[in-house]
């Protein structure tokens, strides 16, 4: 199967030609590349969040496999729902689905039963990363995934098969969390409760992000992809996460009582 892309024209530019300069202003040459185990990404219309995943994408090392979880926005599908075998075109690429790897993470993962492409016909929140991806590795393949609800345990679980199944990959693997942060909030208020969960990822603190988005009611709707990362990059090794950059949808619309915050991440 074939998913074709469902947001070109609305989340990003749709022909090959407009989405490559899209994405060319958005990013960056920095060296050296950082070798990352995973990146927080923001997933909403790139000219609002396109520089914060832009600047992220622009500082790491390209894997040969993106593993991309992303909140289920549609209700459609699996609870918890991972796409093993076919391919996603954007404009400028089609990828391949590492369905070796994304089996591997099936059989060692309980919550995943089956393969599941409704969760993901429609679902924006992986795709609006592939625009980056395409522009800095199209060879690579990728490993989509959707969390409708989960648990802590559940997140924890998720993570630790995800984590074994890239150790018994012979090549690299990257884990790519997609969210935005808080929604419709004034902007004094998002930066603040941003900072809440953005303290909890630099802190490499999967148990107390989950806590914390609950306790607070922040609307950040990848807060379960963001948990199942960084429980799954703890069981990697992980050392250190970095915030690169932060920024809310005021800094273009202009709107400073209404916004939406996006946060960019590399965990190494």
């Amino acid at each position: 199967m074939r998913r074709k892309a469902a947001v070109a024209g609305q989340f990003y530019q749709a022909t090959p030609e407009r989405l490559t300069y899209q994405v060319q202003q958005l990013s960056g040459s920095y060296v050296p590349k950082e070798k990352a185990l995973g990146i927080l990404s923001p997933h909403a219309g790139l000219v609002y969040s396109g520089s914060v995943a832009g600047e992220v994408y622009s500082r790491i090392a390209m894997p040969e496999t993106f593993v991309l979880i992303g909140p289920n926005h549609t209700g459609l599908g699996a609870r918890i729902s991972i796409m093993v075998n076919g391919e996603w075109e954007i404009p400028t690429a089609i990828f391949q689905l590492d369905a070796a790897l994304a089996r591997r993470i099936r059989s060692n993962t309980s919550q995943l039963s089956s393969d599941d492409t409704q969760a993901h016909i429609f679902e924006h929140s992986l795709e609006v990363q592939l625009p980056f991806i395409a522009h800095f590795a199209k060879r690579s393949k990728i490993v989509p995934i959707t969390i409708m609800s989960a648990d802590l345990d559940e997140c924890r679980q998720l993570g630790e098969g995800i984590a074994k199944s890239i150790k018994e990959t012979a090549y690299p693997v990257l884990i790519v969390a997609s969210s935005d942060m808080s929604h419709y909030v004034s902007d004094d208020m998002a930066r603040k409760m941003d900072r809440l969960a953005i303290d909890r990822m630099t802190s490499l603190d999967p148990e107390g992000l989950y806590q914390t988005v609950r306790k607070e009611h922040i609307s950040m709707c990848g807060y379960l992809p963001a948990t199942v990362m960084l429980f799954a990059a703890g069981s990697l090794g992980s050392v250190k996460a970095t915030l690169v950059r932060y920024v809310t949808s005021a800094e273009v619309s202009g709107d400073y009582d209404n916004v939406v915050g996006y946060a960019g991440i590399i965990i190494s």
